[in-house]
């Protein structure tokens, strides 16, 4: 990578948001770096500030300080391009947000040297009213209100699947299989495996599981209600209200998004740690 110009997000509600997010800019500036800051962040920090909308096609990599929510918005940022994203938490679980504080100017050091690998991420192109949308994590799409099941039509490549009678159905990339769908019984799947996850979020009948498809698949599901309407997230970062007889359409997308690996923990370590999974004494 060829590193000229870092761009920095921050979620800056967080408490050490302004706090990083200046140290990291003044060490990178000391060492030649041009740094803008995304608006938010630059208000907090008296420094003049890019909007999101310009950043990522201003600089070659882009640091992120918060959880993966903050990560989640900044992958709409970048999308169509090969800017790498690199995520320093802030937060609690963090799958996405891989580097700790204290690792930050480390990391950063070797990322300078091309030190650090890249994990390219596929996203899902979502499509629900004649419009297209991103998601890197999920769609997930539920009941209303009133605690009545959904019954969701849902068909694989034009074929019939089954239709869903449950709490709701949760889409999901490799990247997301460590959210939503790992709290509803689903696998977790790499990230370097391509792949589509439908997960039924408490199915009315058990023996309705998760099933892992191949990422060309082309999904549709239509939301059948009795009374009332449904919603849809998307990387629980949009809401759509879906009517009965809607029809969402899911696929991989065309775009995809970089992400800058740990260089000091590998993915089965991050789960480990991530997950309390115990070791043998």
């Amino acid at each position: 990578m060829d590193i000229k110009r870092v761009g920095i997000i921050a979620n800056s509600d967080k408490e050490k948001a302004a706090e990083y997010s200046l140290r990291l800019g003044r060490w990178l500036s000391d060492r030649g770096l041009e740094v803008l800051f995304e608006e938010e962040i630059a208000g907090k920090i008296n420094m003049p500030g890019v909007s999101r909308n310009d950043l990522a096609s201003a600089v070659d990599m882009i640091v992120v300080f918060g959880g993966d929510g903050t990560l989640l918005m900044a992958a709409r940022m970048v999308m169509g391009s090969d800017v790498p994203v690199l995520g320093v938490n802030l937060g609690g679980f963090g799958f996405m947000t891989v580097v700790n504080l204290n690792e930050m100017l480390g990391t950063m050091e070797m990322i300078l040297k091309e030190k650090c690998s890249i994990s390219r991420r596929m996203m899902l192109s979502v499509s629900v009213e004649g419009a297209e949308y991103p998601a890197l994590n999920d769609v997930v799409i539920n009941r209303g209100n009133l605690s009545r099941m959904v019954n969701l039509e849902t068909f694989v490549d034009g074929k019939y699947l089954s239709t869903f009678k449950a709490d709701g159905l949760i889409i999901s990339t490799p990247t997301g299989s460590t959210a939503y769908s790992l709290s509803s019984g689903g696998p977790i799947i790499l990230p370097e495996l391509d792949s589509i996850i439908i997960n039924p979020i408490c199915p009315h009948t058990l023996t309705k599981r998760p099933i892992v498809l191949p990422p060309e698949s082309i999904i549709e599901v239509i939301v059948w209600t009795k009374k009332g309407e449904a919603s849809m997230t998307l990387d629980g970062q949009d809401l759509f209200i879906l009517k009965s007889g809607d029809r969402v359409g899911i696929k991989k997308s065309k775009n995809h998004i970089n992400l800058v690996e740990s260089p000091h923990r590998d993915y089965l370590e991050i789960l480990r740690t991530k997950l309390g999974w115990g070791e043998l004494p």
